[in-house]
């Protein structure tokens, strides 16, 4: 299988600047492969620093150290240490992130949301919206919501719009932060057959799941997020 996800003694220390420059280290040389086709959930206590590695493959957190590549048109990127404008085109073409929450512009319409990300890799507008709406039906969004901001939906809905964006785009990495958290069990078992449909296409997917039915239908292997050392100091000045 494809490697698609390399990374390498991953560290990563936040710095409490309100609390006298005092350090939290929440990663401590993590390394994690991930082939494509399969499914690694992230397991480990609360604070073990599951979302921060997410995160961090993603970019949205620097790491001190190691090492986050991720294979991009062939070639591979280290997330840690890449240019700004091949962030961008990471995420656009190969790496799809579903948070728990969706952050969106206000008064732009769920459809809009949902097609964005296939309008960005050059699909035509039409034919975004469409395969839009085909998603946003089998995840049970009615058709009269399409038009709405999601701002307006309850909780439930607004997270399969989010699932939706994230999954649209037929990106091959998929980082899932508790992705069915606020789904009741029938929209549970539609988001679990999207992620396998991306499994089956050969997308490397990272989550988090919570829900222990969704991981065991999910996952092909756990890997235990090993907790770093809580100690605090305060950096010298």
């Amino acid at each position: 299988m494809t490697l698609l996800i390399a990374a390498r003694q991953l560290s990563k220390t936040f710095v409490l600047h309100q609390q006298d420059g005092l350090e939290l280290p929440v990663l401590a040389d993590v390394s994690l492969e991930v082939h494509a086709g399969e499914c690694v959930a992230l397991t480990g206590p609360s604070g073990a620093g599951k979302s921060t590695l997410l995160k961090a493959l993603y970019a949205n957190y620097l790491v001190q150290h190691g090492t986050l590549d991720i294979l991009h048109h062939g070639r591979w990127i280290d997330m840690a240490r890449a240019a700004p404008h091949e962030i961008v085109a990471v995420r656009r073409d190969t790496l799809g992130y579903v948070s728990q929450f969706l952050r969106v512009i206000p008064r732009v319409s769920a459809l809009d949301i949902v097609a964005e990300p296939l309008i960005e890799q050059g699909e035509e507008r039409e034919t975004a919206r469409e395969r839009a709406g085909a998603l946003l039906e089998r995840l049970n969004i009615a058709e009269r919501l399409w038009s709405l901001p999601p701002a307006t939906f309850s909780g439930g809905e607004q997270q399969r719009v989010n699932i939706a964006r994230g999954l649209v785009a037929p990106r091959p990495v998929l980082l899932l932060d508790e992705p069915t958290a606020s789904l009741d069990a029938a929209n549970r078992a539609v988001v679990v057959e999207l992620m396998r449909e991306a499994k089956a296409r050969g997308a490397a997917l990272v989550g988090i799941f919570h829900d222990e039915a969704t991981r065991d239908a999910i996952a092909d292997r756990l890997f235990t997020v090993p907790l770093a050392r809580r100690h605090t100091k305060e950096i010298a000045t």
